[in-house]
């Protein structure tokens, strides 16, 4: 049982270290639904695939989570409502994944599933497989930084960010993503400090959340959507308060 909360914990430390620095960017620009409406988009292409195969195939979901990313970033065009048409994309998302379910047997398990997955039962495997291309994605992300400027530097930020919550959607579901996205990021910005301190900060919660799990027996991933809302929402009420 250590092994499997030890790697629970190192999954979130992987999906942190990249989650952080695109949330840090989503907050900076102020397209908060960018991620759920991305995520939810690549939840649809696995319920898609769900009702028409009876198996999740990541080339749709990578493909509905694309087809999001490019029209988000033409959105940015209509900067004004940019951000109302991407919560009417998370919508669709939403609904779409709950009406393709409603007609499986197994629909309710596998829409908590796609919300927030158990994630002490990844395989390590997939959780190595998972960093090294979270590392890779890193890797472009500073040749995005360095070589490229303009509309296509936006595209392409777009572009891995639709790449990496596809692939953790896969393992954690739609809430876990979009909760270690945006609560590191905010609380970073809301104390006047930066990435490091959204890692460190987002690991110790992520750990607190994973241990209490493993200690009450309680849904993980749920418990990780839960302790960084409700620390971000505390620090914003201070922040907002003092």
């Amino acid at each position: 049982m250590t092994d499997i909360l030890l790697n629970a914990l190192l999954l979130s430390f992987i999906l942190l270290g990249i989650h952080a620095y695109f949330g840090l960017e989503i907050v900076r620009r102020g397209i908060i639904f960018t991620d759920i409406a991305i995520a939810q988009a690549s939840a649809s292409g696995l319920a898609l695939s769900l009702f028409f195969f009876d198996r999740p195939s990541y080339f749709l979901s990578l493909s509905f989570a694309l087809l999001s990313s490019i029209l988000i970033a033409l959105s940015q065009r209509f900067k004004e409502y940019s951000e109302a048409f991407i919560g009417l994309m998370y919508a669709l998302g939403f609904s779409s994944v709950v009406l393709l379910l409603s007609k499986s047997p197994h629909g309710m398990e596998e829409l908590l599933k796609l919300t927030a997955r158990d994630i002490l039962f990844v395989f390590r495997e997939e959780t190595i497989k998972t960093g090294l291309l979270y590392a890779f994605i890193g890797f472009l992300l500073y040749i995005r930084e360095r070589f490229l400027k303009g509309y296509l530097k936006d595209f392409v930020f777009f572009v891995l960010f639709a790449l990496t919550v596809t692939s953790s959607v896969n393992l954690v579901g739609v809430l876990v993503v979009f909760s270690i996205l945006v609560a590191p990021a905010l609380t970073a910005k809301l104390l006047g400090k930066g990435l490091v301190f959204a890692w460190i900060y987002g690991s110790a919660v992520n750990t607190l959340a994973i241990v209490l799990s493993f200690l009450f027996d309680l849904p993980t991933g749920f418990s990780v959507v839960f302790f960084n809302s409700f620390l971000g929402v505390l620090v914003f009420l201070v922040r907002l308060l003092s």
